[in-house]
């Protein structure tokens, strides 16, 4: 791609999209192809697990290539730390409460509202859906979509191709990608494209690739400092069931499950009965799905989780896995198995980039990567996501350039705080991101225009290295300096209270409603790890009073109705 292409396809201020067609260089005389964009999403992804961020638990070479041949975000966020509502403010640039998919219990995103890939497809793009929706609907806008049935399975699994069930023979991971590899195959050359590439992994269970089974065999991790979190101060935070030392099952998620059913789980006897077939099979509310795992999978499973599952029912036997033991063996298992996935994700990724760059499209492809949340890693005790508490809250966002120019950020007066210190790299972008801005920042690279009712922003004058103040966005005086969050899913599976809050550079301020009335604050400066809530306490009552000031100016600013209520 030369210089001019790149510009303007940086910039927005080509019309290619728009016909469909290409440009001639007036001064070359050569033809310009136009901007592809291929969007990776996992679903749980931490940026724990990302040795761009943190080198601590593993290491992702690729994925940290994209990083280093474009920009890091260090201050990324989502919406509604979710899986469904999260794609949701995704696919249409706005919170949940605007788009009506605000939890999984009983959403249906309505595919009939205005969402990107509509708007790239009125544009000339051609657009693809492959992997985890997760939306119940189906997918509209898409010129192609070939979707996995719910969360999707690890073993081979069922997908959907626009509207045919098929089942695909192999891993999850890898089927996605060869899906995806085989639709650029077969898309028209001739027009730009816009994939969205989403992976099931390393969604609950953490089923490894059985070549990744003895991976990390020997590796010990860190227990986080956090771990026995005794909740003082903070109600909510205590009445959730997402304890990977209570709520961690240890025939559900740790495969500890044997042939004979012997295993005894007094917390959820209602795995009792199952064995080994629960890895056999899928299990659905209220009825078993027929297996996924064929005979030569099951045997590599079996060799690999046999003699693990004879040593622990032995030393639970002997009285030695009891308590703490018992508490950080669970915590070793569930990060062996979650790590594994990820080595599985970082290996697809490669594959990707590898496919574009013997096709020749990577000096002409954005490459964004991403998760539809963050996770904890045993962080508070926790696995899963929902709270607005900074392991589940950030996400990681990384996006690579086009003919992998790297990102000369401008310097940014947005503190990064959390609870890793990712040093400072000069392609690193601190700036506020959330989830809504994916939506307007691909229209804008794609030279197509923003709706007005579209509330995220587009962060492409970032990834071309331009001051914050010189960012024109709807607040009127530069780039966003807090964010908004809001989860809606309770009743429902972990317990999670629904809440609200705001996030500065500095603090976080959150309001549990519903059943509970419960604000809590942190100086996220002197507190990183969220362990001290400082609400109500003396000497807090002027930064109280700004956050709430700037709580009901986001709430208004997106016409979020709980502010009808408070």
């Amino acid at each position: 791609m030369n210089k001019r292409r790149l510009f303007l396809a940086l910039t927005g201020a080509s019309a290619v999209a728009a016909t469909g067609a290409c440009d001639v260089d007036k001064e070359t005389g050569e033809k310009e192809d136009p901007l592809n964009i291929v969007y990776i999403m996992c679903d749980d992804h931490s940026y724990q697990t990302i040795s761009a961020y943190d080198g601590r638990l593993i290491n992702t070479p690729n994925i940290d290539r994209l990083a280093k041949e474009g920009a890091r975000f260090t201050n990324s966020f989502v919406a509604n730390s979710l899986s469904g509502p999260s794609r949701a403010c995704m696919l249409t640039g706005k919170h949940s409460h605007k788009n009506g998919f605000t939890n999984n219990e009983h959403g249906i995103f309505d595919g009939s509202q205005q969402t990107l890939p509509k708007l790239l497809r009125a544009a000339g793009y051609q657009t693809a859906m492959v992997g985890k929706w997760h939306l119940v609907s189906d997918p509209t806008g898409f010129d192609y979509w070939d979707i996995l049935t719910g969360q999707g399975d690890y073993y081979n699994p069922v997908f959907i191709r626009e509207g045919e069930r098929i089942v695909r023979e192999g891993y999850s991971t890898d089927i996605t990608t060869d899906v995806a590899t085989s639709w650029l195959d077969s898309r028209d050359k001739e027009r730009p494209f816009c994939l969205f590439l989403h992976y099931k992994a390393p969604h609950r269970s953490w089923m490894p690739d059985t070549l990744d089974l003895r991976l990390f065999e020997d590796k010990v991790y860190p227990m986080p400092s956090t771990f026995y979190d005794d909740y003082a101060g903070r109600e909510a935070a205590a009445n959730q069931e997402m304890s990977v030392i209570k709520d961690m099952n240890v025939i559900y998620d740790l495969k500890m499950a044997d042939r004979e059913g012997e295993i005894h789980t007094p917390d959820q006897p209602w795995l009792e009965n199952y064995g080994r077939d629960l890895y056999r099979r899928d299990l659905s509310p209220g009825e078993l799905v027929p297996g996924r795992m064929n005979a030569a999978q099951q045997a590599a499973w079996d060799s690999y989780y046999d003699p693990i599952i004879k040593e622990y029912k032995e030393r639970v036997a002997s009285g030695e896995l009891t308590g703490k033991a018992l508490n950080e063996w669970k915590f070793q298992r569930y990060m062996h198995d979650y790590c594994r996935v990820i080595h599985s994700v970082d290996r697809n990724v490669g594959r990707v980039y590898d496919y574009l760059e013997r096709n020749g499209l990577l000096d002409n492809t954005l490459i964004i990567y991403t998760s539809d949340q963050g996770f904890f890693m045993g962080e508070h005790g926790y696995f899963d996501k929902r709270f607005m508490y900074e392991e589940s809250f950030r996400t990681p966002l990384v996006v690579r350039m086009p003919g992998g120019k790297k990102v000369k950020a401008a310097k940014s007066r947005t503190k990064v705080v959390g609870p890793v210190d990712y040093g400072h790299r000069s392609n690193d972008i601190d700036e506020f991101v959330q989830n809504i801005d994916y939506a307007p920042t691909i229209l804008d690279a794609a030279g197509v225009a923003i709706p007005d009712d579209i509330q995220g922003e587009s962060f492409l004058p970032l990834l071309k290295g331009e001051k914050p103040s010189k960012v024109a966005i709807k607040e009127g005086k530069g780039w966003r300096r807090s964010l908004y969050y809001h989860y809606y899913e309770y009743p429902a599976e972990h317990s999670v209270r629904r809440h609200y809050g705001v996030r500065t550079g500095r603090y976080s301020l959150i309001h549990f409603y519903n059943d509970i009335d419960e604000w809590e604050l942190f100086d996220l400066e002197e507190d990183p790890l969220e362990m001290n809530n400082l609400y109500g306490k003396p000497g807090t009552e002027r930064i109280t009073g700004t956050l709430m000031k700037e709580l009901e100016r986001l709430q208004t600013l997106y016409d979020d109705p709980i502010s009808e209520l408070n």
